[in-house]
Parts: C-alpha cells; sequence; structure tokens
C-alpha cells in the first residue's frame, strides 16, 4: 500500500488485493505466479462490485456485526463471475493490421512526394516569407526617416548656395577643427595626483594565520597513527559550535511549525460578519465547500490530490514518487464517508501527513549504540561502512560520528580506504588531531580514543579495510568506521570495488550517505547502488544499504524532499542527519518536524 502496489508474491503464489474503504472490505484473489491470467482485474472488480450490491443493506444495517456474524452464499455468483472473466478473455480477436487503402500514405499523390532540385520544403519557404515581411516593415519604418532627412537637405543646400565657396571652406575647417579638439580632450584622462606602489600585496585573511611556519607540515614523518600526530592547538569553541549541549545526546531535528501561529492570528482576529452579504447568504457560502456524510469519490480529491503532487514536487519529493503518494492517498480515502464538517482538502491533507509520517518512521530501528554494546561483549569491533557519490560529505560526517561515539566513551578506529582522492588521507588525518585534541588520552585513562588506519594511495580498498578490522581486533577497538572513495552510481568497475569491499569484510552496518540538496537524483542513486552492491555481490543474499546518512540539512530551509524519497525508495531509515560544519552538528530524525516542514506552505 505504500507503493500504491496492490498485488504480494510469496514463493509460488501471487496475490492481488481491492480495498472498499466504504464498508471496510478487502477483496483479495491468488493465482500462480507463472500463469499470466490478463482477466485478474477484472475479477476482482466485478467481484467486489456484486458482493457489496447484494449485501449493500445488510452492511449499512447491521455494521461490523453483520460481517462477522453473516453467513454469505456467494459461490455460485463467483463461479458465474469467474467464467465470465475467462470468456472474455478468450474472446478478444488478435489486433489485424491495417490495409494500405486504409493508411495516410495511400492518400498521398505522387505529385505531392517528388522532390525537385532547389526546390526547399515549404515550411522553410515560408519561414522566408516570415523574414521577408519582417525587413518590408523596417524598410518602411525606415522609410520616414529617410524622408525626413531629404526634407532637411534642401533648406541646407540653399544656406550653401547663398555662401562664397571660401566661406564656405573656413566653415569647414572650423568644424573640423572643433571636432579634433573635443576627441582629443576626452582622450586625455587627469593625472593622478600620486602614483601607485608597483608589485601586488599579499592577502591576508581574517581567520588565517600569517605565521607561515605554523602550516608546514612538509617536514612531518607522521605516517598516519595516532601517536606519531602532534597534538593541535585551537579553538574548541569552533570546532564544537553548542557548549551547553549535554555531552555525548544525539539531539532530534528540530522545526516550528507555523500551525501555532495561525491558530493565535484565528483567536485574536474573530470572523467578522459578512456586510455584503446577508446572514443566511454568509451561512451558505460557509457551508458551499463542506461535505456533509458523503463518501469520497476520486472526482472529489483529484484536484486536491493534483495540488498536493505539485507542493510535494515544489518540496524536492521526487516527481515519481509523489505521484505514488497521492494514488496511494486516494486508494485509501476513496469511498470512505467524512463527517459533517470537513472538507476534503482537510481530509486529503490529514491523509497524506499520516502517511509521510509511516514512511519516515523506519520497519527496523537502528540502534547505534546499543549494536556497539552487544558487539563488546562478544568482544569484537563493530563496523560501520560509507558509502555514497563524490562530494556529499562522508569524511566530515564520519568524523562528526567519530566524536559522538568517543564521547559515548567508545574508542574508533578510522580506515582510510579512499586511497583513490587527493587529500582524502590528510583529511582523515587532521580529524583524528584534533578528536585527540578535544579528547586526550589524559582525560581517558591514558587510552587513546580515536587512531587512524591509512596505507597511502593506490592500493586495495577492500585489503586496507580488512586490515583495520584486524588491527582494531587485537588493539581492542570498540568501533572501526571505513570511509571509502565517492564514487557516481553509473560507474561499474567503482561500484564492482564496492560491492567486493563489503562482501570481503562483512561490516554490521552500511550507511549511505545522502545530501539533502537533490532530487529526483536521490532515487537514482540509492536504486542503483542497492542494485549494485546485490549485482556484484558473491554472497547468495547480498549485503544492501542498511540506512541513510543525511546531510546538507541546514542548507535546504523546508525544501526536505529528499528525506522522503530516499526512505521511500529503500524502506530503510535515516541514521543520522549532518546539519553543519561542526562536530556537535548532527542530529537524529524526527518525522513529524520533518513532514511539518514538508507541508508548510
Amino acid at each position: 500500500e505504500r507503493g500504491g502496489n496492490n498485488s504480494f508474491t510469496h514463493e509460488a503464489l501471487t496475490l492481488k488485493y481491492k480495498l472498499d474503504n466504504q464498508f471496510e472490505l478487502v477483496f483479495v484473489v491468488g493465482f500462480q505466479k507463472i500463469l499470466t491470467l490478463t482477466y485478474v482485474d477484472k475479477l476482482i472488480d466485478d467481484v467486489h462490485k456484486e458482493f457489496r450490491d447484494k449485501y449493500r443493506n445488510e452492511f449499512q444495517q447491521k455494521g461490523t456485526l453483520g460481517l462477522l456474524n453473516g453467513t454469505f452464499d456467494f459461490k455460485d455468483d463467483f463461479m458465474r463471475l469467474l467464467r465470465d472473466a475467462e470468456e472474455s478473455s478468450k474472446v478478444r480477436a488478435p489486433t489485424v493490421m491495417k490495409t494500405f487503402e486504409q493508411s495516410l500514405k495511400s492518400q498521398k499523390t505522387v505529385k505531392c512526394m517528388i522532390e525537385t532540385r532547389g526546390e526547399k520544403p515549404k515550411e522553410k519557404v515560408k519561414n522566408k516569407k516570415n523574414k521577408g515581411s519582417k525587413k518590408e516593415g523596417t524598410e518602411a519604418v525606415a522609410a520616414p526617416g529617410k524622408a525626413s532627412a531629404g526634407d532637411k537637405q534642401p533648406s541646407a543646400a540653399g544656406e550653401k548656395e547663398e555662401l562664397t565657396k571660401d566661406e564656405i571652406l573656413q566653415k569647414n575647417r572650423e568644424e573640423f577643427f572643433k571636432r579634433h579638439m573635443k576627441a582629443g580632450e576626452k582622450s586625455r584622462s587627469p593625472k593622478p595626483e600620486a602614483q601607485k606602489e608597483k608589485g601586488k600585496k599579499p592577502r591576508v585573511w581574517d581567520l588565517g594565520n600569517s605565521n607561515a611556519k605554523v602550516l608546514d607540515y612538509s617536514n612531518s614523518a607522521t605516517n598516519g597513527s595516532a601517536e606519531a600526530c602532534p597534538m593541535e592547538e585551537f579553538d574548541p569553541d569552533i570546532a564544537l559550535g553548542d557548549r551547553n549541549r549535554e555531552p555525548g545526546r544525539l539531539y532530534d531535528l528540530e522545526y516550528e511549525s507555523d500551525d501555532e501561529a495561525e491558530e493565535e492570528k484565528v483567536i485574536q482576529n474573530p470572523s467578522k460578519p459578512s456586510t455584503k452579504k446577508g446572514g443566511l447568504g454568509g451561512m451558505f457560502g460557509m457551508l458551499k465547500g463542506l461535505v456533509g456524510s458523503k463518501s469520497l469519490t476520486r472526482e472529489d480529491m483529484d484536484p486536491v490530490l493534483e495540488k498536493m503532487k505539485d507542493h510535494l514536487i515544489a518540496k524536492n519529493v521526487a516527481a515519481e514518487i509523489a505521484l505514488q503518494l497521492c494514488e496511494s492517498v486516494a486508494k485509501k480515502l476513496e469511498g470512505k464517508v467524512m463527517g459533517t464538517f470537513t472538507t476534503v482538502t482537510s481530509t486529503v491533507k490529514q491523509a497524506l501527513q499520516e502517511a509521510l509520517v509511516q514512511i519516515l518512521q523506519p520497519q527496523r530501528r537502528v540502534d547505534v549504540l546499543r549494536d556497539v554494546m552487544d558487539a563488546q561483549r562478544h568482544r569484537r569491533p563493530y563496523v560501520v561502512t560509507f558509502c555514497g557519490v563524490n562530494g556529499v560529505g562522508k569524511s566530515t560526517n564520519l568524523a562528526k560520528i567519530s566524536f559522538w561515539l568517543i564521547e559515548n566513551g567508545f574508542s574508533v578506529l578510522i580506515a582510510a580506504c579512499d586511497t583513490f582522492r587527493a587529500g582524502a588521507v590528510e583529511q582523515l588525518r587532521t580529524h583524528t588531531r584534533r578528536l585527540n585534541a578535544l579528547h586526550p588520552p589524559e582525560s581517558h585513562g591514558g587510552r587513546t580514543m580515536v587512531q587512524l588506519y591509512e596505507k597511502g594511495y593506490g592500493k586495495d580498498a577492500a585489503g586496507i579495510a580488512m586490515e583495520a578490522i584486524s588491527y582494531a581486533r587485537n588493539q581492542g577497538f570498540d568501533v572501526v568506521l571505513v570511509d571509502t572513495a565517492g564514487r557516481m552510481q553509473d560507474n561499474a568497475p567503482l561500484m564492482t570495488a564496492l560491492a567486493k569491499l563489503i562482501a570481503v569484510n562483512a561490516p554490521d552496518l552500511v550507511l549511505f550517505v545522502g545530501e539533502a540538496l537533490v532530487g529526483n537524483e536521490a532515487v537514482d542513486q540509492l536504486v542503483k547502488f542497492n542494485k549494485a552492491l546485490a549485482d556484484h555481490s558473491m554472497a547468495q543474499t547480498p549485503r544492501l544499504i542498511d540506512g541513510i546518512v543525511l546531510t546538507k540539512f541546514d542548507t535546504i530551509d523546508d525544501k526536505v524532499g529528499a528525506a522522503i524519497s530516499m526512505t521511500y525508495i529503500t524502506s530503510k531509515p535515516i541514521v543520522f542527519v549532518g546539519t553543519g560544519q561542526t562536530y556537535c552538528d548532527l542530529r537524529s530524525l524526527n518525522a513529524k518536524a520533518v513532514v511539518a516542514a514538508l507541508m508548510k506552505a
């Protein structure tokens, strides 16, 4: 129902169903999957209509008790409908091809199909005619101008005839000199009072460091291990952001809905009586948009659903998913009896909100802290692999999750398996240095809380991840976070390499990192990542994406549709939400807050 599908396949059987919302009935037909029965939809529609019409009075009088306690003799009717459906599928004659006389080509004459050299198609001739007409128009506009200039010329010629030849030459010379003098004055620029100093001064940034020696890491002989990395002194307020937060707590997303403000406005501005119309006219006008005790039809809902679909697409929900959501809501509401003072718009909106909240609430909740403690009891590290396309923030959000785990008392080993992108290892090394500065070993009984495992560039990522997990098991690390290279979903060799890394190392959690800025692209990315992991895996039950990290959530205001698109496609939960640049800008998803932002006008 979530996807708008009306069929379910289990082993060798396929079930199709139809809902009757008015009487709260479900009609189900079952058949073997290998059979291609073309009459199934017709059969279920006919049975639904026949059964409902036959026992309508009984449903209305007795209600639910009548359904539970009643006996329905419908076998003969069903067999008749089944025979009719089977016969109707056989009766259909195969489609016959058109004869030449029935086709449009037969109506063309031979003359219209002959093309002679030099002759251009009619469309081009038409365009030329249009261009010619434009030229004629411009010439017509230019003609009065020429005529006016022509009027002035005789008067000027008359003046010249009165002057002598010497006077005319003198006058022309004066005009010539005047023109050149003016041009010379314009071209001359005033001399600068003080000449600018030659050479270019280096720009000094406000947040930069003027001492270049501090930034020079060229003589550093570190190999990426946490012990060898020097401690870095920096302002913790910049890295942490909010100092009043509770350490180790993952806060929910917050969003202030406008509903409360609207309610206050309604209370402050009570409805004034209509002055234009009489009392009865105003009352009837108010009741005009209300539906009283009638069942909803598709015609009632279509205009509202169309607006809702456009609204969802404008909020970055993928177009295909917005359409399927509206179809699902329509099926759920069709035939439902509404209350006396309820509008169609409010009913549809309420049903859509419930459907959106249901989509965002996961079928299986991912509790990372609980799973890490469970792995601790089995004396093994808990392994998390991050994957996604280029530039979505995998390394940055990996560092945020590391900080959150450290604050909850777990030691972290970061595996630098992005051996492709230039600067990827150095970025993780910097994060490791900063995290160790925020949580030095002295604060944790001499235990190093975060360490980087790296083997440089150009190596096999799956092999590095395997070595990192083995190292973490021997050294007693609680969590291994595996950073992978960004890759486009269409790049088959890189997707094969990712599937190999996941299949060989069998991580406990595979997180897809996606940015909240995307719309339709989110669907394509997730579908193809999941398909690639399934296709290129060597196991019978391949590991697919377990959860989603939604990044750059602070850049989209209320256009939160990517969250709906991603969870709808995979039915997997959004485990973390990145909301900024500091280590504390990590949130858990609040479904109601996201839906409130999505439904905001």
